[in-house]
């Protein structure tokens, strides 16, 4: 999910009902395979009764039935529906693309010290791990399946969201049922201009075109770990330009990323390398162009914007990255200005971690925060989810805690009109030891 270079512009932002929608505008053990399946014992006693012989006939004990073993699945289904751990019982999850540290940092890699550490992080790692597991055959769904011209586009918001909640295993409809695993912000669908943060509201009719260029952004968490990784999908070659420089910024601001990595310098990097490509769009030659007030961030537990940002531009940021720290990696680039605004009707929001007390006079608006701090806490949410959960006529109460500070919007962030945009993003975790790309799979 893109974290922007912060403005004014939120301050004053209304939501209303559902408008016209634009037409071309993201550690708990596993159930062990071995457990016994108890069955109906009944039915075993019935069996020992009819074998019974008849009256002054010697009795002959019956023996009874081996118990079945329950069996594991092997293999994921399709659409996903079986949880991670079931696949993965007794096993650890993967680990992600794992890089050792060179020059002045060379030595984590076997300072038994810096082992030590890594060691206290299990929890932490098999919680990043699941949650990895999770997007890696989720994205995999989606993009075999459910990202096609023709599919609406709550048909496929849906199709991820439902398939995420199912492989954690939390369907998230009881209270603070999504706050163990599940969404870790609205899946993000943002085609050709929109660079980021759109989302369907409920009644969208909006489908996916052969011309599209559709950023798919999603996010995955575990107790509050949350997996934050993105790709773009074109059907039309034309494209291919700009998601090449896309991805390979990316790959280069992971490569760059790590321990005493200063992020204006990676940022620099990320520019360089975005900005060296072109593309030729129906005749038309277009410069790719670094999103400059869009950037990666770091990530903390059930928030999904730190206090850290790593530009995709060239700055002056001295901040460093430090052992401990959790990065999204994310660069975009466009045809257009390079530079996004808000605009079109909001979906996504989070309350804010330190938002100041206030006042709500509208029991609409207590109402909704109760709801809003039991099923999602600081976590992103969007309307759909709260649809989910049974709530009605909400968007007063909603547009109240906006004002008051207390929740932020997110509205879609969108460069100029018929431009293109293309997303990449990874989450890496500043291990003691190494660097580890945990969203890293077979296809990005």
């Amino acid at each position: 999910m893109a974290a922007q270079v912060p403005t004014e512009g939120l301050k004053d932002l209304k939501v209303s009902e559902p408008a016209n929608q634009p037409n071309g505008s993201n550690g708990k053990p596993a159930t062990n395979g071995d457990e016994e399946e108890h069955g109906d014992d009944s039915e075993d006693e019935a069996e020992d009764a009819a074998a019974a012989p008849a009256e002054g006939a010697a009795k002959k004990k019956k023996k009874r039935k081996p118990k079945k073993k329950k069996k594991n699945p092997s293999a994921q289904s399709d659409p996903p529906r079986v949880p991670v751990k079931q696949l993965f019982a007794n096993k650890p999850f993967p680990a992600g693309q794992e890089v050792e540290y060179l020059n002045d940092n060379a030595y984590r890699t076997t300072n038994e010290e810096k082992r030590h550490l890594d060691n206290l992080n299990s929890e932490f790692l098999q919680d990043y791990r699941e949650a990895a597991e999770v997007h890696r055959q989720v994205r995999s769904y989606a993009q075999k399946n459910l990202v096609k011209p023709g599919k609406t586009f709550i048909e496929i918001a849906e199709g991820i969201e439902d398939s995420v909640r199912a492989l954690v295993g939390h369907q998230g409809l009881e209270e603070g049922d999504a706050l163990k695993a599940g969404m870790g912000f609205p899946v993000g669908l943002s085609r050709n201009e929109i660079a980021a943060h759109y989302n369907p509201n409920s009644g969208n009719k909006m489908v996916l075109e052969q011309n599209d260029v559709l950023k798919v952004d999603i996010g995955v968490h575990v107790n509050g770990r949350i997996v934050d990784s993105a790709f773009t999908v074109a059907f039309e070659p034309k494209y291919d330009p700009l998601l090449q420089a896309v991805k390979e910024a990316t790959e280069a601001g992971v490569r760059e990323a790590g321990i005493d990595a200063r992020v204006g310098e990676i940022g620099g990097i990320i520019q360089e390398t975005m900005e060296s490509f072109e593309v030729e769009i129906d005749g038309q030659t277009y410069p790719v162009k670094s999103i400059r007030n869009l950037t990666g961030h770091n990530i903390l537990p059930y928030s999904i914007h730190g206090t850290k940002a790593v530009p995709i531009v060239k700055s002056n940021d001295q901040t460093k990255m430090e052992e401990g720290d959790v990065f999204a990696i994310e660069t975009f680039g466009s045809t257009g200005n390079g530079y996004v605004r808000d605009d079109l009707e909001c979906s996504h929001y989070a309350k804010v971690g330190d938002a100041r007390h206030a006042d709500l006079r509208l029991s609409s608006a207590k109402s909704l925060l109760n709801v809003i701090n039991k099923n999602f806490g600081t976590l992103p949410f969007c309307r759909r989810f709260l649809d989910r959960l049974g709530q009605e006529k909400y968007l007063l109460g909603l547009n109240s805690l906006v004002n008051s500070g207390i929740v932020e919007a997110y509205p879609p962030l969108v460069d100029k009109k018929g431009s293109y945009t293309a997303q990449f993003e990874h989450t890496i975790l500043i291990r003691p030891t190494v660097k580890e790309v945990i969203s890293r799979g077979d296809d990005y």
